[in-house]
């Protein structure tokens, strides 16, 4: 035989051994829903019978309808456990929720009591800086400008925080117009005779201004300063910013002293010294050294006579003088 012969002999075996393979798939398939169809149609007796074996209950049902029932009653089954479930989830994430708005809640309330407390306090202030600036006699805001301020309820906490900041807003004004006050206060102090005459100790005061009597001749004069007894040597200061009009030495009297003129009419004399450190004509700060405690002239022994004048009257100088100064002290 030929090739093509052969070939063509093994192509038919082939042919047909894959008809019959897939014909026997489908006898079994056929066979298999058969069967089941088979099962479905078959009926089935379901019988009740209660304990008193009277009214016997039975129906009669296909086995699809059988099938069908049990698998609508499995499906409702697991709907509902899985209905449970995420219900009983759901449950426990409110109840979370609800202890987190509780404990935020009362975060809240505490809030709202320091936020009171805050604007009671601030009214407090408020009356204190209106009676410090009554006292300093500046100028306030009118009442009309600040109604928005005094009808504010405590429940309405960002009302009560409007008023705060409104009361704060304010201040910052209040304070500027008390921070120009103390630097014109400021540069006033130092031009007026305010600070101790001694650097970095007080000493002490053995005579005061007034009538007294004269240590050495012990008749009753005007003693027209105060004497400030300490160690020779301590470091006389000037008590004001000034212009020294007077160096000079008097025997019988004052020993070494000078006199320094000040601003609005106030002259100060520093006697008895044992060293002058300035010059007639000289410029000189408050707080400046000029000169050091001594017992030159007519003096009993070491202190320094200092005397205050405006114009021409004498005055009390501790009248004046800050006996706490931190510049000397």
């Amino acid at each position: 035989m030929s090739p093509v012969h052969h070939y063509k002999r093994a192509e038919k075996r082939f042919v047909e051994r894959v008809l019959r393979f897939f014909s026997s798939i489908g006898d079994f398939f056929a066979k298999f829903f058969g069967a089941i169809a088979g099962f479905f149609r078959q009926q089935v007796t379901v019988m009740l019978v209660p304990h008193s074996e009277r009214n016997i209950f039975n129906f009669r049902i296909s086995a699809f309808s059988m099938v069908v029932v049990i698998f609508l009653i499995v499906c409702m089954v697991l709907t509902f456990i899985l209905y449970s479930t995420r219900f009983t989830g759901v449950s426990d994430l409110l109840t979370d929720k609800t202890q987190v708005l509780e404990q935020r809640d009362a975060d809240l309330e505490v809030i709202r009591d320091q936020i009171s407390d805050l604007l009671n306090t601030s009214r407090v202030f408020e009356e204190s800086l209106h009676s410090t600036l009554d006292s300093l006699g500046l100028e306030k805001r009118k009442e009309e400008d600040k109604g928005d301020r005094t009808g504010v309820e405590l429940g309405d906490d960002a009302a009560e925080l409007t008023a705060v900041k409104g009361l704060l807003q304010d201040s910052l004004e209040y304070f500027d117009q008390i921070a120009k006050m103390l630097q014109a206060q400021q540069s006033l102090i130092v031009e007026l005779p305010t600070i101790w005459p001694l650097r970095d100790v007080r000493g002490y005061v053995t005579s005061y201004f007034g009538p007294t009597t004269h240590p050495f001749t012990k008749h009753w004069y005007l003693h027209k300063g105060i004497d400030i007894a300490y160690s020779r040597g301590t470091k006389v200061v000037s008590t004001a910013d000034g212009k020294v009009i007077e160096k000079a030495f008097d025997v019988n009297g004052y020993g070494n002293y000078i006199v320094i003129k000040h601003k609005y009419g106030f002259y100060t004399r520093y006697a008895h010294m044992d060293k002058v450190y300035v010059k007639e004509g000289q410029n000189v700060q408050q707080g400046e050294v000029i000169g050091t405690l001594g017992s030159t002239g007519l003096s009993t022994g070491p202190h320094l006579h200092y005397e205050v004048r405006i114009g021409t009257q004498v005055v009390d100088p501790q009248r004046y003088l800050d006996f706490n100064s931190s510049k000397n002290f």
